[in-house]
């Protein structure tokens, strides 16, 4: 991974980056007593990454947006990050954000309403708002779900397309049985905290584009397993070669109960200023351009 996205150049786009960086450490710090300098604190060993804006895969050497460097050397097994899951979105926090969610929503469709909620309908008032400007729009990630027929034309012939052309169907079916329906829409039922302005089609995509690409699959949570939006963890940019998985644990301190934290550990050792990489699991080429925009 190359250093210049640690470092900053001059420009406003990589001076918002790094400011929006910034803002996502200091917001995990204070509300939820992440650990994230790199001294040593009480009780806590010097943190081990650092946010680059710009990193390069490790096979193509082609830019890969954000990701985690190694601020200093790592080793097989070592503590990566820990995440208190009340910082996450997850289908329980949407459900406390929309009340009229019913409990057997499937948790990406309840996800992708909070996420909505966060960005485009609370927007600087959002206690997401530190997480939400990091997260990429649409086209950064450009999954081909999104594409038009002449940009999948040039698929053609590949079984991406009909992936795409399916998950493009479904998207816009549950798109319109939750929310477009003029009689039972949620846009229509609840227009105060579903405004129409804000919950397009447009922005559901956009929605569904961050979990595709960014959402974790958490297996070891007390209650059982949950998709969650991570912050910071969901910066790790992928490798085929990597073995390592974000889960969730369930810590006690000092004999207290202090709810479920999002975990990861080092599968191999890093030296200072590698990039570090997890696994989205097994997935073909067609997978990873449907759903995360690129190939390996």
């Amino acid at each position: 991974a190359k250093m210049k996205g640690l470092l900053g150049n001059k420009g406003g786009k990589s001076e918002g980056r790094l400011s929006a960086n910034a803002a996502l450490v200091q917001w995990l710090e204070s509300e939820g007593d992440v650990y994230l300098k790199e001294a040593s604190g009480w009780f806590e060993a010097p943190h081990p990454m650092a946010i680059s804006t710009d990193t390069r895969d490790e096979i193509t050497n082609e830019s890969s947006g954000r990701g985690l460097l190694a601020r200093r050397d790592i080793k097989d097994g070592d503590e990566l990050l820990k995440i208190p899951l009340s910082l996450c979105v997850t289908k329980t926090s949407a459900r406390e954000a929309f009340p009229m969610l019913k409990e057997d929503i499937n948790e990406f469709l309840a996800v992708a309403c909070q996420l909505i909620r966060e960005k485009y309908v609370l927007k600087e008032k959002s206690y997401f708002k530190a997480y939400v400007a990091v997260l990429p729009e649409t086209e950064e990630v450009n999954p081909t779900f999104t594409w038009d027929d002449a940009d999948l034309a040039f698929l053609e012939g590949s079984p991406v397309v009909a992936a795409t052309r399916s998950m493009q169907n479904k998207l816009r079916f549950e798109y319109d049985a939750l929310l477009g329906n003029e009689q039972t829409g949620l846009i229509e039922r609840y227009p105060d905290q579903f405004p129409k302005e804000a919950f397009t089609f447009d922005n559901w995509e956009w929605a569904f584009t961050m979990m595709f690409s960014r959402a974790i699959r958490l297996r070891s949570l007390t209650s059982g397993e949950a998709l969650a939006m991570v912050p910071y963890a969901d910066l790790i940019n992928h490798s085929p070669f990597s073995q390592a998985y974000i889960d969730a644990r369930s810590p006690s301190e000092w004999m207290i109960e202090t709810g479920d934290e999002v975990i990861l550990f080092a599968d191999r050792s890093y030296r200072h200023m590698e990039q570090i990489y997890i696994s989205y699991g097994p997935k073909s080429n067609a997978d990873l351009l449907l759903l995360y925009g690129f190939a390996v």
